[in-house]
């Protein structure tokens, strides 16, 4: 009996010293991974940034990112500024590419003004691009962009992707044929008002030959999709406009 005693507790005392190493092992494995998780994160954000101002290796038909190899020289290289706009107060931030929009929209309770919005400066051929990212929702999970507009709120180019949108249809958002329809468009009407870009189902104008109706065609069967593309360029273009504004006074 006291022998069996002993194994019990000795088979217990092995569990748990198994369940210690296994646990130790995990965390040491995530320690190691999340360095690499988190420059595989900037990296992609940097490759986002670039696809937008059109720094980018695509072929006739396909979106494709510039390497991740070259993406950090070439950000370094093609984006002058990063700054961060918060209650109208404007910094410059070298991680402003960084900020979660996410977790900072939560964080503001809906209250605009307690925001950071971040905003990326570049150059490309003689030409001043001003990347803006925006975070939406989509079909069935999480949506994001970053558009490139002109000093008058001219969309230069456009990357969207998601997170769960279905193939085929809404996750057709990150296709070549359907981010290269925003460039050109105006989110300004004629008065100089902000009006954004409608993903527009059934859209007058489908080749988009039309830049100033401030819309594009939809995607066929991802309605809901392009009403969230529609709602985060709108919602978070918007709250730009008072720096453009500053910049054409200036």
């Amino acid at each position: 009996m006291e022998n069996r005693t002993d194994k019990n507790s000795y088979t217990i005392i092995f569990a748990i010293a198994m369940v210690i190493v296994v646990g130790a092992l995990l965390a040491f494995t995530a320690s190691s991974l999340s360095p690499k998780i988190s420059e595989n994160q900037r990296i992609e954000k940097q490759q986002n940034i670039l696809y937008a101002m059109g720094v980018n290796d695509n072929d006739e038909s396909s979106a494709i990112f510039v390497s991740t190899k070259d993406a950090p020289e070439l950000f370094t290289k093609y984006i002058s500024k990063q700054l961060v706009i918060k209650n109208g107060e404007v910094s410059e931030d070298d991680q402003a590419y960084l900020i979660d929009l996410k977790k900072d929209k939560a964080a503001s309770g809906g209250d605009a003004t307690k925001r950071n919005l971040p905003l990326f400066v570049g150059e490309k051929d003689g030409v001043t691009h001003y990347i803006i990212p925006i975070y939406g929702k989509g079909l069935w999970d999480a949506i994001w962009g970053y558009v490139s507009l002109d000093e008058n709120m001219v969309i230069q180019g456009a990357y969207f992707d998601h997170k769960g949108e279905t193939p085929g249809l809404g996750a057709n958002i990150k296709q070549r044929y359907f981010m290269d329809d925003f460039i050109g468009e105006h989110i300004l009407d004629d008065n100089g008002n902000f009006k954004g870009v409608t993903v527009a189902k059934g859209n007058a104008d489908p080749t988009n030959e039309n830049k100033t109706d401030n819309e594009v065609d939809a995607i066929a069967g991802a309605t809901i999709t392009g009403d969230g593309v529609t709602a985060m360029i709108k919602s978070d273009l918007k709250l730009y406009k008072p720096y453009f504004d500053n910049l054409k006074n200036n």
